[in-house]
């Protein structure tokens, strides 16, 4: 069973007992929540789409850890200007665990 849901404005592919690094969520870890945007449910040759979230459909996850992602470097270059500008960014991340999904 597979469901495809929505959490930090993008969407995954998830299947019970599988973990992912989603966008921050701020909840401690090992603290458990639901997801209610589920787009699609699939089960074996069953497929059931909503329009477009899923109604009564809930994946439920546990929050494992807080983290940040490497280093992405930004690099402004202009040739022959003088002209070079650089920074860089990290971005934090939540990783969770599937428990369980509902439909």
């Amino acid at each position: 069973m597979y469901a495809i849901i929505v959490t930090g404005g993008k969407q995954y592919r998830v299947m019970q007992g599988e973990t992912l690094k989603v966008e921050k969520i701020d909840l401690e870890e090992g603290k458990s929540f639901n997801i209610d945007s589920v787009l699609m449910i699939g089960n074996g040759d069953t497929v059931t789409v909503g329009t477009p979230n899923l109604a009564g459909a809930v994946v439920t996850a546990t929050v494992k850890s807080h983290g940040r992602l490497d280093k992405v470097r930004i690099v402004k270059f202009r040739r022959r200007k003088h002209h070079r500008k650089q920074m860089g960014h990290r971005q934090y991340f939540t990783e969770i665990e599937i428990t369980g999904i509902a439909g």
